[in-house]
């Protein structure tokens, strides 16, 4: 069931281990299910309950550390031998009195690496505070890291092999905003439109499926136009009302996010202007991608392409995407804004979002694109313009 060869998650774990050892870390326990799944293609839904991988410097293969009924899941997603699949038994579940840190902590003992620097994610949804103080707690001689983003790093360029899935995503995202697009209409609950964009998701092309995505359809409608990630209800649309849609294509975990913006009936003059500037703003910021540039300046293309309009936006206007599980898509390393120094190269992803939500409009429009050896190419093609129905 792997996607990838051998040879690519050799080459992954070979980078991590040249950073691991360049920041003084010989053992990684990594609990991000993405970093899980890009290290060892290890796939499913068990993030629920703690688990990771453990990658040494003193050994060639990771070690799968999970719950028992998920060890079956990890032989037949992973490359790993079995002796590296090790689960723990179910009353580590939940319990009051054990908890899978102390599994983890008792294959670091058997490994003899007790004594070394273990790096850890601290700031991953799935590294709970309770993860690091039972590690702490039975690892009493270790040394802990910080290793938040280390994994991370290593996926910012992508393989050739990834931009294929990532592509594929982004046919997916093209069905997936058509539908949105075609669904809603006056009268039609919130509820049914999201509905037909996940059976969207979820059904991909004729060519490949759909997979679940990391951030559910987000849906903004009338007033919650003003603001973004909010989902559907069981309204139902009205006449005279905007609609901001921010969806996705996924494939195999890979994301190809997709957002516009629709109105039913006639457009006001705030939103037509609003429209047009953040359309012509993206279009500007698009020209000036290319490798060497930083991501900072990409952000001042953007300042300069809107200013002089009442146009303002004060968060970024973009980030590095690719692949992730829930909650979110976003890679967390790279973003376009003011003081991140990172230089685009060539086969880096990124997803270019300058939304606008103001009081009394709100407008969406991106490009999710991919640096190129001279510029950049979008991993679809769907109109940039205000949609009215």
């Amino acid at each position: 069931m792997l996607y990838f060869t051998l040879e690519e998650y050799r080459e992954r774990i070979g980078k991590t281990k040249k950073i691991m050892e360049a920041a003084g870390i010989d053992v990684l326990f990594v609990s991000q299910p993405a970093n899980m799944y890009y290290l060892t293609g290890y796939d499913g839904w068990s993030f629920y309950v703690h688990q990771g991988i453990i990658v040494s410097l003193d050994q060639e293969e990771p070690i799968w550390a999970g719950r028992g009924m998920d060890g079956n899941g990890a032989k037949l997603t992973t490359f790993l031998k079995e002796e590296n699949i090790r689960a723990y038994a179910d009353d580590y579940v939940q319990s009051k009195t054990k908890h899978p840190m102390m599994f983890v902590a008792d294959i670091i003992k058997e490994k003899r690496w007790d004594k070394k620097t273990i790096g850890v994610e601290m700031d991953q949804f799935y590294f709970t505070h309770r993860n690091y103080v039972e590690l702490e707690k039975a690892l009493p001689k270790a040394t802990f890291k910080d290793a938040n983003l280390l994994v991370n790093m290593v996926r910012q360029i992508k393989s050739d092999h990834e931009i294929r899935f990532m592509k594929i995503a982004g046919q997916i995202a093209i069905k997936v905003m058509q539908t949105g697009l075609d669904t809603i209409a006056v009268g039609v609950r919130e509820c049914d439109a999201a509905a037909a964009i996940a059976r969207a998701q979820y059904q991909g092309t004729s060519e490949n499926g759909g997979d679940y995505p990391a951030i559910v359809p987000l849906m903004m409608a009338g007033e919650g136009t003003s603001t973004p990630h909010l989902t559907w209800t069981d309204k139902k649309y009205q006449q005279d009302e905007p609609i901001i849609l921010e969806l996705t294509g996924v494939y195999k975990h890979y994301h190809a996010p997709i957002a516009r913006t629709l109105f039913l009936g006639t457009p006001p003059p705030l939103m037509n202007e609003v429209s047009e500037v953040v359309i012509d703003g993206l279009a500007k910021t698009l020209q000036i991608v290319k490798p060497g540039v930083t991501c900072e300046e990409v952000e001042a293309g953007w300042r300069r392409a809107i200013s002089g309009t009442r146009v303002v936006k004060e968060s970024r206007i973009g980030y590095s995407i690719g692949l992730n599980y829930p909650p979110d898509w976003g890679e967390q390393t790279m973003s376009l804004r003011p003081g991140d120094k990172t230089v685009l190269q060539p086969n880096m992803t990124f997803h270019i979002i300058p939304g606008i939500w103001e009081e009394k409009v709100g407008f969406e429009v991106d490009a999710t694109i991919r640096i190129t050896k001279n510029g950049y190419e979008s991993l679809y093609e769907f109109p940039n313009k205000l949609f009215v129905k």
